[in-house]
């Protein structure tokens, strides 16, 4: 999730962010074999014998050693799979004896550390309360990139239980973790709550990454961290296995580097799991191949609807990024339908909070309660009076509000919770995404994604001032970013997203604006932002 500088007045996409102030560190060397190399150049480099998996998993570990602890220490990753390599020797075994299994054998990633697998290795949400708890079985998530050949080299860091314990917190800090520095800024904020795997997707810690997101927790950090985002319809990814904010919300989805990456990594994450019965409505729309929508032109007679009110004029910097797309998708050919609203938008924040308050008592108490003996908490409420005990290094710099207010809340039958679900659909559905687009015959709606990263502040917590995801999360609809250009050297993204299973068309429709701009570069670890690279009339 984000973060919300007020609680009455934001969307949520404002709470599950994040901030602190970080000292200064030089540029740091940023060369790599293998930097920001494509799943399909990996791919193709293991199936040639010009490398193995084996060999490029020593590699990106001994990247991570070089740049995450030491050097600009981004503190993106949170644990390292101490079998990664073991796993890799077998997956370069298999290639040897049967040839690869599809895109993603041998491919090194990293998953958020809000996701469950049966290894050596734990799963804490950043909390220091889960320190030494283990699972017994895989989430979904890590059933099926193992099943893909894929090889878990890690997991990374992100904001505290995804963001939703405080309305004051900093994007990327936890107690287990410590505070994720951008690798574009030092001393600037990842965004969150998928924090680590945006920082570490960036620097180039991992072939590709998994986030979560409940409200922007997947697009916001890969906007500020220059990556591409996929936050997939409700239901596309289950969500078995992964630490929870919101069965109305949440899911999992890829962060990557280009488009065709976050493609093919999608397709091996569908399906449907009877442990997530919101999959079942999958059927007859996943697909197990999404690089096949990849295609340059894919912009040309694609009708594109620009959502002015509320989604864009939060940052005069984001809007130059905005206008300089619009301006990219009419040049290749797409009809752009300018100057849309959707009603009632300033209203969903209030509705989709008050939802996510039972819903943060109701699910993550049902998670907690499904862990062992080697737990200390297992409800909501022992987890509140945790964190009390141990607030010297539990909550330093900001408390659990959030969490108090949703343990005073009632049962899943009061009419508070029921109506505010109803008035979710209604605003951000069925009267917001599904009609606007109906009504104007478009393929996608487009908006910046967010500010600018903002400076790091652990003291106040995020200076967010607006972004665009609300309402797609809201509505369980997919939602793309994908980088659009940089102000004085930091990332902002801008977003693409559409009806219910809809992922293919959206894909479509950002690797074509992709390929035409190709805004992605690598980072370069400055101090702080290039404050002498002044935009003049464009953004930089």
């Amino acid at each position: 999730m984000e973060r919300m500088a007020s609680l009455a007045a934001a969307p949520l996409a404002a709470i599950l962010l994040g901030a602190s102030t970080v000292a200064a560190a030089p540029t740091t060397s940023t060369h790599f074999q293998y930097e920001e190399m494509t799943v399909a150049q990996l791919q193709a480099g293991m199936t040639s014998g010009k490398f193995t998996s084996h060999q490029l998993v020593q590699a990106y570990l001994a990247r991570i050693a070089e740049l995450d602890k030491k050097g600009p220490a981004l503190r993106a990753v949170m644990e390292i799979n101490p079998d990664a390599l073991a796993i890799a020797d077998s997956m370069d075994a298999e290639r040897k004896a049967k040839g690869p299994r599809g895109p993603l054998h041998g491919i090194p990633v990293l998953i958020k550390d809000n996701i469950d697998t049966a290894d050596r290795m734990m799963t804490t949400s950043g909390s220091l309360a889960l320190v030494g708890v283990h699972h017994a079985r895989d989430s979904f998530v890590s059933e099926r990139l193992r099943a893909a050949g894929a090889v878990i080299i890690g997991k990374t860091n992100l904001s505290e239980w995804a963001n939703i314990r405080s309305s004051r917190s900093s994007s990327g800090w936890s107690g287990r973790g410590g505070q994720v520095r951008n690798p574009y800024a030092l001393d600037r904020s990842p965004s969150g709550s998928s924090s680590g795997t945006g920082a570490a997707i960036a620097a180039n810690f991992a072939a590709v990454g998994i986030g979560s997101e409940t409200d922007g927790s997947i697009v916001s950090p890969s906007s500020c961290n220059s990556l591409v985002g996929i936050k997939p319809t409700l239901g596309l990814v289950s969500r078995s296995g992964i630490i929870p904010i919101s069965h109305h919300q949440d899911t999992a989805g890829p962060m990557c580097r280009t488009v065709a990456d976050a493609a093919a990594l999608l397709g091996a994450l569908t399906g449907q799991d009877p442990r997530d019965p919101a999959t079942a409505a999958s059927e007859g729309h996943a697909r197990r191949d999404y690089t096949s929508f990849l295609d340059v032109n894919g912009l040309k007679g694609a009708r594109i609807g620009i959502v002015r009110r509320d989604l864009m004029g939060f940052s005069p910097w984001s809007d130059l990024i905005g206008e300089e797309a619009i301006a990219t998708m009419k040049k290749r050919g797409a009809v752009i339908v300018d100057s849309l609203a959707i009603p009632d938008l300033a209203e969903l924040g209030t509705v989709e909070m008050t939802v996510l308050m039972y819903d943060t008592k109701l699910d993550i108490g049902a998670y907690l309660a499904g862990l062992g003996k080697d737990s200390p908490v297992h409800n909501l409420k022992e987890l509140i009076a945790w964190n009390e005990a141990h607030r010297g290094t539990e909550m330093p710099y900001f408390g659990q509000e959030l969490f108090i207010r949703a343990q005073a809340t009632g049962n899943a039958s009061d009419t508070a919770y029921t109506h505010a679900i109803a008035r979710c659909r209604q605003i951000a559905l069925e009267n917001g995404i599904e009609a606007v687009m109906k009504k104007h015959n478009l393929d996608a709606l487009f908006a910046c994604t967010d500010s600018p990263p903002w400076p790091i502040d652990l003291v106040d917590g995020d200076h967010f001032t607006g972004g665009s995801s609300t309402v797609a999360a809201v509505a369980g609809c997919p939602h793309i970013t994908v980088p659009g250009g940089y102000v004085f050297g930091l990332p902002v993204g801008v977003s693409f997203f559409g009806r219910p299973w809809t992922e293919g068309e959206l894909i479509k429709i950002a690797y074509a604006y992709e390929q035409a701009t190709k805004h992605r570069r690598p980072p370069a670890f400055r101090p702080t932002a290039d404050l002498s690279a002044i935009p003049s009339g464009h953004a930089r």
